[in-house]
């Protein structure tokens, strides 16, 4: 980097230099470097710094053109011939990076990303706004965060990390703290609500850090929330509002707070369990946080806290949040999903969907998407099912499950002879007739209904009741004759009473009852 003199200095060069001294003499008498006064008098001059001449092996000038370097006035930026193209991309909100670029690549610009960066400080666009500060009036809002906790050193000599909940009044600064040893949604809840019921109430708002327990989706604008927390949420009447991604100082007062139990209530300190150390974090609470006077209220916490907060906060509900384990399943083939090695219906329409259930020691809750819910089950052990009948297709409901009246029902429905054939045969066989009912309506679906009620007249005629002899009939149907009075062959009714009345008188010569008895016969000639 070239030598900077001081401006007393570089007056001293220029003004030797205006006397007619030379650059050696100069040098000499200021102590300075001879190149460094040549260059001040050369900035001062505007002129072109003499080119360095190269001598060949022989004593003649090197072929290859020397580097000629242009100075700049003193005090004359390189970017001031672009002044007014940086005072425009400034006001479109570029970066001094964003504005170097476009220099070079449109305006053939050769200086450096500082030189641009210097500029546009000098124009004053890029300073930086002083932080507003944002003060909230009692009860409307608590910052909750996690920090680092305590090492909780076990019997057994093991030593394991923890992690301490945080949340801050941001009125009176009054905090909380617990320490947990994961960081869940059901640890962030329970502390959370551990919180509220030892403040005696709960803030209007809850500004949180997009922690993986309590925001699914990060989202400045839009964030998606557990469901489970917002279900939380829902249950004390407050809203959380998660703090922008990577922006710290957006909760600055439980960042802070944070910084203030690692490094007061838990630095140089371990603990034989959790419940230890959270029983400290409780009597530091009382005995130092809450009498401490706050850096920037200048009040005391607890007596800031009891006089204004106290009862600006929102009501407890009756009772606690009813906590309940919460995960995605997918519905299985059966239409069953599993919960625990026990299993429970969904209506038909949601196989091989994917759906929320919530379940604790006593239901089972299943819900879609948009968190309608679709079944409540009572809990069942393992390896058990719990089917809702209301979750059966009704084409995947047997007709045995239906039932004989079911089935009388079906077969009336085909013909009056059908349904007496059904009633008699149920009536002759009993439970085995229930599924001759289905077999029954099982012809029906390859038989007309007229043929089949033939049928049935024919196997009732008969006095039988198998299935069998119904596909007979069916098979070859049964030719009906129709009995006819006169007939060359068929004697007259009277000559048939004739017959019957002479077989009732006594007559020593028998006759044959068909053979008519002539005159002959009668006088004896014929035998």
């Amino acid at each position: 980097m070239a030598n900077r003199l001081t401006m007393a200095k570089v007056s001293a060069i220029l003004l030797l230099r205006r006397r007619g001294w030379s650059l050696r003499r100069i040098a000499r008498e200021l102590d300075v470097h001879r190149d460094t006064v040549a260059r001040y008098v050369h900035e001062d001059e505007g002129q072109a710094k003499p080119a360095k001449v190269t001598l060949g092996a022989k004593g003649e000038p090197d072929p290859k053109p020397a580097k000629v370097t242009l100075g700049n006035p003193i005090g004359r930026s390189q970017c001031e011939p672009f002044r007014q193209q940086v005072k425009d991309m400034l006001d479109l909100g570029l970066s001094a990076q964003r504005i170097w670029q476009d220099l070079v690549a449109d305006f053939g610009f050769e200086g450096s990303y500082s030189a641009v960066k210097r500029f546009a400080r000098h124009l004053g666009k890029l300073s930086t706004l002083p932080f507003r500060r944002m003060e909230c009036e009692p009860g409307e809002e608590a910052q909750v965060d996690f920090g680092t906790g305590a090492p909780v050193v076990g019997p057994d000599g093991k030593r394991r990390r923890s992690h301490v909940f945080r949340i801050v009044l941001s009125h009176s600064r009054k905090g909380y703290s617990e320490a947990v040893f994961r960081q869940t949604t059901d640890d962030f809840l329970r502390a959370l609500e551990d919180a509220f019921w030892a403040f005696g109430g709960v803030p209007k708002t809850l500004v949180v850090d997009n922690l993986r327990a309590a925001v699914k989706k990060a989202d400045w604008f839009d964030p998606e929330l557990n469901p489970k927390v917002d279900a939380f949420c829902r249950h004390y009447g407050t809203v959380m509002l998660p703090a922008r991604p990577y922006t710290p100082r957006h909760k600055g007062k439980v960042e802070r707070g944070i910084g203030y139990v690692k490094g007061n209530a838990l630095k140089g300190r371990t603990f034989g369990s959790l419940a230890e150390e959270n029983v400290h974090l409780a009597h530091w609470e009382r005995q130092v946080a809450d009498h401490r006077i706050h850096g920037t209220t200048r009040q005391q916490v607890g007596a800031v806290f009891d006089a204004a907060e106290k009862s600006a906060l929102l009501s407890l509900p009756l009772e606690r949040f009813p906590h309940f384990h919460e995960a995605q399943r997918k519905v299985h083939r059966d239409g069953h999903i599993e919960v625990d090695k026990a299993y429970y219906s969904v209506p038909p329409e949601y196989l091989g969907h994917t759906l929320w259930v919530r379940w604790d020691s006593r239901l089972v809750r299943v819900f879609n998407s948009r968190f309608d819910q679709l079944a409540v089950h009572a809990r069942r052990e393992k390896g058990r099912f719990s089917t809702d009948p209301v979750h059966i297709s009704s084409k995947k409901i047997s007709a045995v499950e239906q039932g004989a009246t079911s089935l009388l029902k079906s077969a009336a429905r085909i013909g009056p002879r059908t349904a007496h054939w059904a009633e008699a045969m149920l009536d002759a066989r009993g439970i085995q007739g229930v599924r001759v009912l289905q077999g029954l309506l099982a012809l029906a679906r390859k038989h007309p209904c007229d043929a089949l009620e033939t049928a049935c007249e024919s196997a009732l005629s008969h006095g039988t009741y198998r299935l069998q002899t119904l596909r007979r009939f069916l098979k070859t149907p049964t030719t009906q004759y129709q009995l006819i009075e006169e007939h060359r062959i068929i004697r007259p009714l009277s000559q048939y009473g004739l017959i019957v009345h002479a077989a009732f008188k006594e007559d020593p010569e028998p006759v044959h009852p068909l053979v008519p008895r002539t005159d002959a016969m009668k006088e004896g000639k014929l035998r």
